[in-house]
C-alpha cells in the first residue's frame, strides 16, 4: 500500500485513568438528534428531556453542523437565528440536570450538501470543494464533499469545531466522516490518481491531531468508510466499495466508532472488526424497531467490555424525541447488551 508507513500514527492506547473511568461509565443509551438549530429549538428539545430520561436516555448526539452563531466564520453560519453560546449552555445546564450528556456533532469532510442545496462552507468557499466547478446543481452526486488536501478547510473546520465544543461545554464531539464517495473523482484535481486509504486517513488524523491531541476531548466518527464491502457483505453505503477502508489502519485507536445498520441482519460482524482492531464501539441503528433490536441483541451476544451502549437515529426532526418508536421499543435492552456495564456517571 503506497505511503502506509508515512501515514500510519502510533496506536494511542488510553491512559489508565480514562480506561477505568471507562470501565465505571455506564452504557450509553444515546438519541441522535436532526434539525435543532436554533435557541428556540433547543428550548422545545428542553421540554422533552423528563421523558427522555425517563425512557433512559443519557446521552443526546446533537448534528449542529453549520446551525450556529459562529463568531470566528460569521459568514458560514446556516442562518440568523442560529444556535448561540448562551442557548447551547442553558440547554447543557437542563441535560445535565436530568443525567444526559450533550455530544455536539459537526458534518465533516462528506454531506456539504443535500439535494440542489450546498452548506455554506462550500457555498462561501467554492474553491475548497473537493471538485470544484463540477457537479452544477449537486445532480449526479450524493454530496458534496470538502477537499480534504487543502489546509485552510482543516483551518477553518477546527475553528468552527472549538467554537461548537466550548459552547456545549462537551468533552466528546462527533466529526460525522460518513458517506464519503468522490475521493479521486477525475473532477477531484487534489485527489486524482491518489490511494482512496491515505486520502481519508489524513481526514480523520487531521481532526484527530486537534480534537484529542491538543483539545483533550474524545473524537467520534461514523464508520462506514472504514469496513470492507468486499468482506463484509453490507452494500456501498454501510462499507466501502471505493478502497478507503484500509484507513482503518492508519488512524488511532482511540476514536469512537459509531457502527450504523439499519437493516435486520443474523449478524453484524463489524462490530468484531472494530472490537479486534481496540477501538470502542457504539452500534446505530435506524427506524426498524425489529432491526434495532436484532443489533442490540447481537451486540449482548458478543460480552465485549468495548460496546459502549446504543444510538438510535431518526434522521428528521421528530416532535416526541422520547416516543421515536425503537428508542422507545427498545432502550431497556441497551444496558443488557454492554458487557460491564452497571457501572456509576
Amino acid at each position: 500500500m503506497r505511503g502506509f508507513s508515512i501515514l500510519v500514527p502510533l496506536l494511542i492506547a488510553l491512559p489508565a485513568a480514562a480506561a477505568e473511568k471507562a470501565k465505571a461509565e455506564p452504557p450509553w443509551v444515546a438519541l441522535h438528534l436532526l434539525g435543532y438549530q436554533s435557541d428556540a429549538d433547543l428550548a422545545s428539545l428542553e421540554n422533552q428531556l423528563p421523558d427522555l430520561a425517563t425512557r433512559g436516555v443519557n446521552v443526546l448526539v446533537l448534528e449542529v453542523d453549520y446551525g450556529f452563531a459562529f463568531r470566528s466564520h460569521p459568514e458560514l453560519r446556516i442562518a440568523d437565528t442560529a444556535i448561540t453560546r448562551t442557548g447551547a449552555r442553558r440547554f447543557v445546564a437542563a441535560c445535565r440536570k436530568r443525567g444526559i450528556r450533550v455530544i455536539p456533532e459537526f458534518q465533516s469532510f462528506g454531506h456539504q450538501s443535500w439535494a440542489r442545496d450546498t452548506w455554506p462552507l462550500l457555498t462561501k468557499y467554492p474553491e475548497l470543494d473537493l471538485t470544484p466547478g463540477a457537479f452544477p446543481r449537486n445532480e449526479g452526486i450524493y454530496c458534496r464533499e470538502w477537499d480534504p488536501m487543502n489546509p485552510r478547510v482543516v483551518a477553518i473546520a477546527t475553528a468552527l469545531i472549538d467554537e461548537i465544543v466550548d459552547a456545549f461545554d462537551a468533552d466528546t464531539v462527533h466529526v460525522g466522516m460518513d458517506e464519503v464517495f468522490l475521493i479521486g473523482n477525475d473532477a477531484s484535481p487534489s485527489t486524482k490518481g491518489k490511494d482512496p486509504a491515505e486520502v481519508y486517513a489524513k481526514a480523520v488524523n487531521d481532526l484527530h491531531a486537534h480534537v484529542v491531541k491538543k483539545r483533550g476531548l474524545r473524537m467520534m466518527m461514523w464508520g462506514d468508510r472504514l469496513i470492507d464491502a468486499s468482506r463484509y457483505d453490507y452494500g456501498e453505503w454501510e462499507s466501502s466499495r471505493n478502497h478507503t477502508w484500509p484507513a482503518i489502519y492508519m488512524i488511532p485507536r482511540d476514536i469512537v466508532i459509531a457502527d450504523w445498520h439499519y437493516e435486520k441482519r443474523d449478524s453484524y460482524p463489524s462490530l468484531g472488526l472494530f472490537l479486534d482492531k481496540g477501538f470502542r464501539v457504539l452500534p446505530t441503528s435506524f427506524k426498524d424497531v425489529e432491526a434495532s433490536r436484532a443489533l442490540i441483541e447481537y451486540g449482548r451476544g458478543l460480552k465485549r467490555p468495548g460496546l459502549l451502549g446504543h444510538l438510535f437515529t431518526s434522521w428528521e426532526k421528530v416532535a416526541k424525541p422520547a416516543d421515536w418508536p425503537p428508542l422507545a421499543a427498545n432502550a431497556s435492552l441497551v444496558a443488557a447488551a454492554v458487557a460491564g456495564g452497571n457501572g456509576n456517571r
